[in-house]
This record gives structure tokens, sequence and C-alpha cells, in this order.
């Protein structure tokens, strides 16, 4: 990664800014009341995770009750793995068969990303379909990969595991009820979940003005928890007026954002937002991910009690397997159509159809 290869360069409308808006607004909210003992959860925190879903999509959280030092722990031995030679890396590559472990050749909107990757899946194994065809049944098994080195890896990620899942179904209650749902109504969704997590690496790039660590994006799954280091890198793409914003980081607080399912589950009353991730041409960064995911065999539809006459129903049902099967066949190769995205599940209102028929004389 020493040079710019083409296949980095973004197109030029997509070309990271130098001038940096560092962001003002994304919510910085306090989860120290749910660490207490007391099983009530405060209505003034259920209204500010709300409030932040339908504004930015973004926010961050403090006092979160994941412990710091099993967040320290997965990120030295991240550093541990990158630091190798490819070739020991490559040893634990992933595939189109093995799709868990490492890689380095990432596409997203079909340009290359300028990082490399280690994926893991939270359950170990993970049953997802073994193609996008929807008249195919079969089922595959995902298991992870671990590498020689760093040897604690492994039991790393299962106790930083253990404790993000902890949070991620935290927030997702406090998102239910500030949707007027009860608090566990999400939580059938994710029995045989297919969640992952994955280790980012994002070396100094010659180029950041034209390459990206991660293009331009929406996140296809429920809910995101994100560490990431002191460097920063990560842009928003702010709804009030789609200016891409810069989130400062925070020390010990996660990022977290809603992802493309509860977009179409709200209702739209909360939509995921795009994004993308900066490069610099002197330090790296670092970055691990939680994405919490839901069971294959989910269809993904706009919840029952968020839709009425007033309020219909934005989007046509979608197996979630399916959906992720096709998304990951993109990682791989160069796509001559769009990649799917929930924008194909649309429903399209009666009014927007009769508008487009309409001629004015």
């Amino acid at each position: 990664m020493g040079e710019v290869d083409p296949a980095f360069i973004q197109a030029p409308e997509h070309r990271p800014k130098l001038s940096i808006i560092e962001a003002q607004g994304i919510p910085l909210i306090d989860l120290s009341v749910l660490n207490s003992s007391n099983d009530t959860i405060d209505d003034a925190l259920v209204a500010k995770i709300g409030d932040a879903c339908k504004k930015w999509g973004f926010f961050q959280v403090i006092n979160h009750g994941v412990p710091l030092e099993k967040r320290q722990r997965i990120e030295e031995a991240a550093r541990k793995f990158f630091a190798q030679p490819l070739e020991e890396k490559r040893k634990v590559r992933r595939d189109e068969k093995q799709v868990m472990g490492y890689y380095d050749s990432e596409l997203t909107k079909n340009v290359r990303d300028w990082k490399e990757v280690f994926d893991l899946t939270v359950q170990d194994p993970t049953f997802i379909p073994a193609s996008p065809d929807p008249d195919d049944e079969e089922i595959d098994e995902w298991h992870n990969q671990w590498p020689e080195y760093p040897p604690e890896l492994r039991e790393a990620f299962e106790e930083y595991v253990k404790e993000t899942e902890k949070l991620a179904f935290k927030l997702m209650t406090l998102i239910a009820l500030s949707l007027g749902l009860p608090g566990n109504r999400f939580q059938g969704f994710f029995k045989d979940q297919t969640s992952r997590v994955r280790l980012n690496h994002y070396p100094p790039c010659p180029a950041p003005h034209l390459a990206l660590g991660v293009g331009r994006h929406k996140d296809s799954g429920a809910l995101i928890i994100l560490a990431q280091d002191d460097v920063g890198g990560l842009e928003v793409k702010r709804k009030s007026d789609g200016e891409w914003i810069r989130v400062k980081p925070t020390p010990d607080a996660y990022i977290v954002n809603v992802g493309d399912i509860i977009q179409v589950w709200s209702n739209e009353a909360y939509e995921s937002v795009e994004h993308r991730v900066m490069v610099n041409s002197e330090r790296e960064r670092f970055s691990i991910p939680y994405v919490l995911n839901p069971a294959h065999y989910t269809n993904v539809k706009p919840l029952d009690e968020l839709i009425n006459e007033l309020n219909p129903a934005k989007y046509r049902a979608y197996n979630w397997g399916k959906f992720f099967a096709t998304r990951k066949l993109s990682n791989f190769k160069k796509l001559n159509v769009e990649n799917i995205q929930i924008a194909h599940f649309k429903i399209q209102e009666l009014s927007n159809k009769l508008e487009g028929g309409l001629t004015i004389n």
C-alpha cells in the first residue's frame, strides 16, 4: 500500500475535502443510569436516544458498561495481527467460501478501500443462505479462522464480544421504547443472530485527497457500535444539509449508528445515514465495529405497530439472509449494476405514480 493504484482513486465528486468540518451536535449520551441495579428506564434517556436517531442516525455513548480493559485487549491484539508481514496475514485470508478472516482488497461502490480488515462472526457457527437464489434452500455455516499470532486474539475477541453484545441489546431496548414499542420488541429477531465484528486497519496513505479508507455507504445491518482510536477519520453526512462532518474521537466512547434494518422496521421514523472513512498521510488508524444483525430467516419489514392508514408501510418485506448473501458478492468483485439496497424494496406511493403520469400543458 505504498503507492496509489488507480483502483483506489475516487471519482472527483466523491473525493474527500481537505478542509474538515468537525461535528457539532452529534449527541454524546451518558448511559450511566443503565448501570445501576434499578430496573426502571429513565424517560429522559429514551427521549435523547430517539432524538439522536431521528436527527442524526448517529450518536456517541459514554459510561456504557463495557470494561475499558476488554476493549484495550482486543485493540492491542488487532495491532499485533496487522503489524505482521503480508504473507503471515494471508494465511487466514478470506474468500468466497471461507468468508471470515483477513482481506486487503475490499470494494465499496466498485472502488477499492484503503484498508485491510479481519472479519469475525459473533456466533460460531453462523448460519447464512448458501446463495442469493430465492429457490436455493441450502444453508452454509460460517466459521471463524484464527491466526497463529497473536495467540491471545481469540480469547480477547470472545471476552470483548460478550460485553459489547450486552450494550447492543441495551441500546435496542432504548430504541424500541423511543418508538413507543415494548422494550423487548426486537429481541426475538436475534435468537440466531448473524452479527459480526471487523478489525479495521487504515495504513498511512500518500494521497489522502484521492482515496478513502471506506467509500460512502450506509450500513445494511440493524445497529453498529464502533470503537475507534484517537486518530479519527469517520465522516457522517449531516441530514440537515448533506455536508460531510468529521466525528471527533471521544476517549472510551462508542459511536453508534442505526442501520438499514432499523430504518425499515421503524418505517423511516429513523434513517440509516451515509458515512465514509478518511485516511491521512502520517498516521495509521484502527477501529473495531460490532455489527448487530438478525437471524438469516428474518423477513425484514415495517413493524405492524408502526404502520396505519395515515402511515402505510414504505417497504415490502425482504429476507435478510438472501439480502446479505447478495451483498457479500460485491466485496470480492466489481458489479456492473448497483449492489442490492433497501431502496429496491421501497413501495412507491400511489400519489407519486399519479404525479408521474400527469401531463401539464
